[in-house]
């Protein structure tokens, strides 16, 4: 029987999150399918026309409704939450599983015990998935080879479906723009994403450090972006404080219209995490001309290609200090990262993402 329903389900949803976009991005194609919504667990009130409470899901598909075990439920796994195990046990749909990785553990349980937890029922959970799922589709090669190491056969490459063209789309937030224009003198070092710990703001703040200290005393880094666990964020804010850099700026989570505003202001962008299943950001990035510097971290090469610095995973503050320096100030790499960078956007095309996403539930279909 031909699925009526193609739902999706996260475990949380938030504006600006790359899950959540995706959904929200695929939305429209499933339901040339069938019936579609997203459902999730937890949800910002400013997605309630857009998300429904995954209590809903029930009253809308009772499990014992005819044709009900032939419908498909899309479960996005990036996070644990027994609420969503426990939904999906009780469940006959065939399940869909889009992993898109799940953070290890250890670098959280300093600063939150019970979030590293979560990770780490999040693997367990997954795992516990495998034999209930008809189809796995992983975003990175990365992702798809973590789900093999935990028992998963035959998954799939999907790309992510996301779309850096739609920051450039939006006219900057004036103030921070402004802010930024007048009080922001000097060159611009640019991070985006959550501060938590496996993203290793911290190690950039040190490598900032050597930079500003020996080569460019006018140089910015600027650090944009939520802060998931306020002690670390306060590890983050007092280093900056202890190694006296008034140019390093931890500006916290913003609007997409003042993030467009600190993208058109950076002169390169830099991260130094140590896991990554995608990396959106880089992407973004390039899509604003910005030379990128990353570590050889998760999914990192794989979703920037040559068109990025890479450096090598276990590349420290010295290191990363010199490839600072090289991205703001060596035109012939800058130029040719940048040329790089727009041949590589092309690759990830939002329509040829979401066609291979959809072809592969057709297959299942």
């Amino acid at each position: 029987m031909t699925p009526r329903r193609f739902s999706q389900v996260l475990v949380s949803a938030s504006p600006g999150d790359a899950v959540t976009n995706e959904a929200l991005a695929l939305r429209p194609a499933l339901r040339l399918l069938g019936e579609s919504d997203i459902f999730a667990r937890y949800y910002d009130p400013s997605l309630a026309a857009d998300v429904l409470p995954l209590d809903e899901y029930g009253r809308r598909a009772p499990s014992g409704a005819p044709g009900a075990a032939d419908d498909v439920l899309v479960v996005h796994g990036s996070i644990g939450e027994p609420a969503v195990a426990d939904f999906l046990a009780g469940r006959p749909e065939r399940l869909v599983l889009r992993y898109h990785n799940i953070s290890p553990s250890a670098p959280f349980r300093t600063y939150d015990p019970v979030f590293a937890a979560l990770l780490d029922e999040g693997r367990r959970e997954v795992a516990a998935l495998r034999p209930r799922v008809a189809l796995a589709l992983a975003d990175s090669g990365f992702n798809a080879a973590d789900l093999e190491a935990m028992g998963y056969a035959g998954v799939r490459v999907s790309p992510l479906v996301v779309d850096p063209a739609d920051l450039c789309k939006l006219d900057s937030h004036r103030p921070t723009a402004e802010h930024l224009r007048t009080r922001v003198e000097g060159p611009v070092l640019l991070y985006v994403g959550q501060l938590l710990p496996h993203k290793r703001p911290d190690l950039l703040v040190q490598a900032f450090h050597v930079l500003a200290t020996y080569v460019d005393p006018e140089a910015h880094l600027i650090l944009v972006g939520p802060a998931r666990l306020p002690g670390y964020r306060d590890a983050v804010q007092h280093l900056v404080h202890e190694l006296s850099l008034p140019n390093a700026w931890v500006a916290g989570p913003v609007s997409p219209e003042a993030l467009a505003a600190f993208y058109r202001r950076a002169d390169a962008f830099v991260t130094a995490s140590e896991h990554e299943g995608f990396c959106v950001p880089l992407l973004e990035a390039m899509a604003f001309d910005l030379p990128v510097g990353a570590r050889a971290a998760g999914a990192i090469p794989e979703t920037a290609g040559d068109a990025a610095l890479v450096l090598p995973l276990d590349a420290g503050p010295l290191l990363m200090a010199e490839a600072m320096a090289a991205l703001l100030h060596d035109d012939d790499l800058r130029a040719g990262l940048v040329e790089r960078g727009r041949a590589r956007l092309a690759t990830f095309g939002p329509e040829r993402a979401t066609a291979a996403f959809v072809g592969h539930l057709e297959e299942l279909a």
